[in-house]
């Protein structure tokens, strides 16, 4: 990306009804994280006549003998973390053929946008197996700017490898009152290693999980499959000079994949591939089912939206 504003970049690529679609969702996290009176405890007071009597602390009351009820403190905004796995595996290439870093960068820069236009602050922490970064929880544009240039600067293949516990346990710990926590990686992960932190911190927080897919192998573009279905049909424009990149396409960063050149290309070893690839997402859909973690895969900048649309919307429906 150029030395520009990160968020301009998404406001000039976002269409007006997909944004308010997407701002109408997130604004159902605030009457689900603000359900009944506030999240912070404030004082008790003597029952007066005409409150909820759902508001009386009945310990309290059988303690004092008469009815007391408990008052919160309301908080009309959130707080929203994105914890962004920055190991070597994100600096790799995604499905479209795209560096993964720039996806990573537009997602963190498509949460970031919607918060501030709803006055939410946005924190971060990103973390890989050496290197653990956490930025406050804020709302100006300075801020958010900077936390977005601190995302792309973690991200590339001389990266450390990938630890994303280290991400999680930092978030649990960092972050006591309850937030929605948006979790950036690969398809690869979440796996069975980032379970219990998972469960610990989807108990305290609402967890969703973007996962960027990765470029196949084998195969020598994009995935089978390819962009998911009417996407680049007028929803968020493709940006410029990506065909550049492609030389640069980068499917292993590890260097433990070495294809003999008989191999590359071949129709059978890359279905076999992609059937590989296949069987590792349904296992990561079925560990987030089991913790009830909503979930999305993008394959390139070109369906970030669309699929971030789809994730509050599922969201949304799962807690009715």
């Amino acid at each position: 990306m150029t030395d520009v504003s990160r968020l301009a970049q998404v406001r000039a690529r976002l269409e007006l009804p997909l944004a308010r679609r997407a701002s109408g969702l997130l604004e159902g996290r605030h009457r689900s994280v603000l359900k009944g009176h506030g999240q912070d405890f404030d004082d008790l007071h003597l029952y007066a006549p005409g409150e909820d009597v759902g508001d009386i602390d009945w310990k309290s009351s059988a303690r004092a003998g008469i009815p007391v009820v408990r008052r919160f403190v309301r908080e009309s905004n959130v707080n929203l973390v994105l914890v962004v796995d920055t190991g070597r595996n994100m600096g790799a290439t995604a499905a479209s053929g795209e560096p993964k870093a720039d996806v990573v960068s537009f997602c963190c820069a498509l949460v970031a946008y919607l918060a501030r236009d709803r006055g939410d602050r946005v924190a971060l922490v990103a973390a890989d197996a050496e290197r653990v970064v956490q930025l406050p929880p804020r709302a100006s544009t300075r801020d958010l700017e900077l936390l977005l240039r601190t995302v792309e600067g973690q991200l590339g293949v001389d990266a450390p490898a990938s630890d994303l516990n280290r991400a999680l346990d930092r978030a649990l710990n960092a972050f006591r009152r309850r937030s929605l926590m948006v979790v950036v990686t690969d398809e690869a992960r979440p796996g069975p290693e980032h379970e219990r932190l998972l469960r610990r911190l989807r108990v305290r927080h609402e967890v969703m999980v973007v996962a960027v897919a990765d470029l196949s192998p084998v195969g020598g573009g994009v995935v089978p499959g390819g962009p998911p279905e009417g996407a680049g049909h007028g929803t968020v424009a493709a940006p410029a000079g990506r065909t550049s990149r492609r030389a640069s396409q980068v499917a292993d960063v590890d260097g433990t994949l070495d294809l003999p050149p008989f191999l590359r290309g071949r129709v059978d070893v890359a279905v076999g591939a992609e059937q590989a690839a296949r069987a590792r997402r349904e296992s990561v859909v079925a560990l987030l089912r089991s913790l009830e973690t909503e979930a999305v895969s993008v394959s390139g900048t070109h369906d970030v939206v669309p699929r971030f649309v789809e994730l509050l919307g599922r969201s949304r429906r799962a807690r009715r």
